[in-house]
């Protein structure tokens, strides 16, 4: 049989002229994405396991380094650190030249401990536990999570929490720039489920003379308050522990609320109530920050969206995919108008909507 072409048995017979369009019906699609898919599973737990070897801060400390010194630098095997230098090398996190390993420039702004906007705490956590997605087929058979994380949320936002601030600092600085936060003085912000507060930080940053009410669960919002206190905000910020769905909030009392990342773990029910709580508590003309990760109408065209919308699917009981659509239905019936959505930093998206003049309670 001829073996200059991958599929000879169709070479005269299954050409254009004999058969025209389309080719699926002769030619096998190629098995490319499924290998993709498979070799992901891989692709993250090396990456991870680099992370937590310490392989990026040590060749950030050592400069362009062969394996064998930064073997001895980390204890490992040398071997062993090569297969795992290598696979870096292919997913563009590490140069090498005649043996020579170095960081690339994705690897010193992102995976250093101490990078501009590292995200080397967010890798271990950002998917969630690795049980859940173990068990992603009974989580579709049953429509419940085995271990969902709202069973435990200290457990799980606290490092989490901890992983995001940097992005989600650098997301709302840029977003106050864009806003003109420093030419607002004196605003008062409520952020809702706040984290390590990284919204209200950057607004009281920029904003002279603003104050803040933070609210996260009991467990975590410590985590802001030593945060708040490590910038020196803590004169200018209030701490209201509890469900932000329950926790008291006075009516018309604010000029900004955030709600940051937090409606794709409640369902449409509750994020719809909680938007509206929101309306409620803004003066008129203030503005909502409602920042999460969308995907488009017919979720396809916002891969990233999408695949953020199945990890709350495989990990909490009412979370999943946010459409812009179904966002502006909840903005709309609340009664916000002049609705936008900005992009500060990339795949980071903030709706800003405000509060009619005039509206009352």
């Amino acid at each position: 049989m001829p073996t200059d072409s991958p599929y000879p048995e169709m070479k005269k017979s299954h050409t254009m002229a004999h058969t025209g369009r389309p080719w699926r019906d002769y030619k096998p699609p190629p098995s490319g994405p499924v290998w993709a898919i498979i070799q992901g599973v891989g692709s993250y737990w090396t990456l991870a396991a680099a992370i937590e070897l310490g392989v990026f801060d040590a060749i950030e400390s050592l400069g362009p380094t062969k394996v064998g010194p930064l073997a001895d630098h980390l204890s490992v095997s040398g071997p062993h650190l090569q297969h795992v230098c290598d696979s870096l090398v292919t997913f563009g996190f590490l140069d090498q030249v005649d043996d020579i390993y170095e960081l690339t420039e994705t690897a010193e702004r992102y995976l250093c401990t101490d990078g501009a906007a590292s995200m080397a705490a967010l890798v271990r956590v950002a998917p969630g536990p690795l049980a859940n997605w173990e068990r992603l087929a009974e989580t579709v058979r049953t429509g419940h999570v085995a271990e969902p994380i709202d069973d435990d949320p200290a457990a799980f936002y606290g490092p989490l929490v901890q992983a995001t601030f940097p992005t989600q600092l650098r997301a709302a600085t840029r977003l106050g720039l864009r806003l003109g936060w420093a030419r607002r003085p004196g605003m008062r912000v409520l952020d809702l489920g706040a984290g390590r507060a990284p919204w209200a930080i950057a607004i009281l940053e920029q904003s002279p003379r603003s104050t803040a009410v933070v609210n996260d669960w009991p467990d975590v919002i410590g985590l802001a308050a030593h945060t708040v206190a490590e910038r020196g905000l803590s004169d200018r910020v209030e701490f209201r522990a509890g469900d932000f769905h329950t926790i008291e909030l006075e009516a018309a009392s604010f000029d900004v609320v955030v709600l940051g990342h937090v409606c794709r773990t409640e369902g449409d029910e509750l994020a719809r109530s909680l938007v509206a709580r929101a309306f409620g508590a803004l003066k008129p003309g203030g503005q909502l920050l409602l920042a999460d990760y969308f995907a488009d109408h017919e979720r396809k065209q916002n891969p990233f969206g999408v695949q953020m919308g199945l990890t709350m699917l495989a990990n909490t009981k009412r979370g999943g995919m946010l459409t812009n659509e179904q966002v502006c239905g909840w903005l709309r019936g609340a009664g916000f108008q002049t609705i936008r959505l900005l992009e500060p930093i990339g795949f980071n998206y903030v709706y800003v909507a405000s509060r009619p003049e005039g509206t009352v309670q």
